[in-house]
C-alpha cells in the first residue's frame, strides 16, 4: 500500500476499532491514527499517531502536533496555509469542493510546508494522492467499518511487491490454430513499447506479451493496449494471482512488467475487446514439459526477445523469448500447494 495513507479506524464502538486496525494491519497498511485514550504498540515498521478529529499528534508523547482545519472557500486555503514556515505540516479537511483545491494547495506547496489532508471518503484518496502527479504528503482515512476499509483498499494502487522469476525459453513449435476468440487489455496507462502483461495457457509458465506501443506501416501505435491473447489464457494481476483473461472487468489491477528487469507497475484495466480472429500456437519447452500460448497472427501483435520484439507473423521455431514460471497449481488464482498435471 502506499506509506501516505493513514487509516484512523472511527467505529463507534472500541471493541469495533480495535478489530478494523487488526484488518487494516492484515491489508498491508502500515501507519495509524487512533484515539489518545486508545494507544497501540506500533509493530515492526510500523507508525502510530494520536487522532482525535481536531489534531494529529505523537502517539509516544513526542512534540508533533497538527492542528486540523477546514478549508471550504479559497480564503479558508490561503489562511490556513499563510503561517506555513520551515517545512511546517498543513493539515486541511475540506468542506466541499476537494480536488481542485488540493490541486492548489500542492501547487503553492514547494519547499514551504508538507500537505496532509483528512476525509472519511476513500474515493477521495486516489486525487489527494495524485494532485499534480506529486500528491499530499499524507492522507488521513476515517474508516467506519470493514466495508469502508474494502473500499480503500479498492481505490488504491497497489505496489508490485512480486519478484519475477524471469527466464529466456526457446519456441519448439509455430502453428497456426484457425480461428479463436482472443483478448486485448486496453489500460487506462499509457505504456512503453518494452512493457506488457505475462500470459501463458498454464499458470507454471507465463509469456511477456509487450503493448502495442509500436505500430506497423498500416496502422498507429496504441500505447495502452495488450493484444493479450486466446479466450482461455491465464494473465498474472498485480496481487500475484492470475486470471482468465475473460474474467478481468474494468478497474481491475494487472502487472505491467519490462522483461528481464525488476521494473513492474500496476496498471488499471479500461475494457476488454473480444474478438474472432486467426490464432497462432506457440510452444515452448521448460523442465521437460511443454508450455503455450495462443496469439493473435498479426504484425502489431509481439513476443519479447533479448533482440526486441518480434511479431508473430515473424516467429520461428528457435526464437527465444521471455517469460516467467510461477507456481503451476492455483484455486481461484492463488497460489497452492497440490499436484497438477496442466497441459
Amino acid at each position: 500500500m502506499d506509506d501516505r495513507v493513514i487509516v484512523a479506524p472511527t467505529a463507534p464502538e472500541r471493541g469495533d476499532r480495535s478489530a478494523l486496525l487488526d484488518l487494516a494491519r492484515r491489508r498491508g497498511f502500515r501507519r495509524f491514527a487512533l484515539p489518545p485514550t486508545e494507544p497501540e504498540p506500533a509493530g515492526p515498521g510500523e507508525e502510530m499517531l494520536a487522532y482525535d478529529g481536531r489534531a494529529i499528534a505523537d502517539a509516544t508523547g513526542g512534540s508533533l502536533r497538527i492542528s486540523i482545519r477546514r478549508v471550504g472557500d479559497p480564503e479558508g486555503l490561503a489562511a490556513a496555509v499563510a503561517g506555513a514556515r520551515d517545512r511546517a505540516t498543513v493539515a486541511i479537511r475540506w468542506d466541499d469542493d476537494r480536488s481542485i483545491p488540493t490541486e492548489n494547495a500542492v501547487a503553492h506547496r514547494g519547499d514551504r510546508y508538507r500537505l496532509w489532508v483528512v476525509t472519511d471518503r476513500p474515493r477521495d484518496v486516489p486525487g489527494a494522492l495524485g494532485a499534480l502527479g506529486a500528491g499530499a504528503d499524507a492522507v488521513v482515512v476515517e474508516v467506519t467499518g470493514p466495508a469502508a476499509l474494502d473500499e480503500l483498499v479498492g481505490v488504491l494502487e497497489p505496489v508490485p511487491k512480486l519478484a519475477i522469476p524471469w527466464e529466456l525459453v526457446d519456441l519448439r513449435r509455430i502453428a497456426s490454430a484457425g480461428l479463436g476468440d482472443r483478448v486485448i487489455v486496453d489500460t487506462t496507462s499509457l505504456l512503453a513499447p518494452e512493457e506488457g502483461l505475462l500470459v501463458g495457457s498454464a499458470a507454471g509458465f507465463l509469456f511477456h506479451v509487450p503493448s502495442e506501443a509500436e505500430g506497423s506501416r498500416f496502422t498507429r501505435p496504441r500505447p495502452f493496449r495488450v493484444n493479450a491473447g486466446a479466450a482461455h489464457s491465464y494473465v498474472l494481476l498485480a496481487d500475484g494471482t492470475t486470471r482468465y483473461l475473460t474474467e478481468l472487468e474494468p478497474g481491475d489491477s494487472v502487472l505491467v512488467a519490462r522483461p528481464g528487469t525488476a521494473q513492474a507497475r500496476v496498471a488499471r484495466v479500461g475494457r476488454l475487446k473480444v474478438e474472432r480472429r486467426p490464432l497462432v500456437l506457440i510452444e515452448a519447452e521448460r523442465g521437460g514439459r511443454r508450455f503455450t500460448l495462443f496469439l493473435q497472427e498479426a504484425e502489431t501483435v509481439r513476443l519479447s526477445t533479448p533482440a526486441g520484439r518480434t511479431a508473430t507473423t515473424a516467429l520461428t521455431e528457435g526464437t527465444t523469448v521471455y517469460g516467467a514460471a510461477f507456481p503451476p497449481a492455483r484455486h481461484l488464482g492463488h497460489p497452492v500447494e497440490e499436484a497438477i498435471d496442466e497441459r
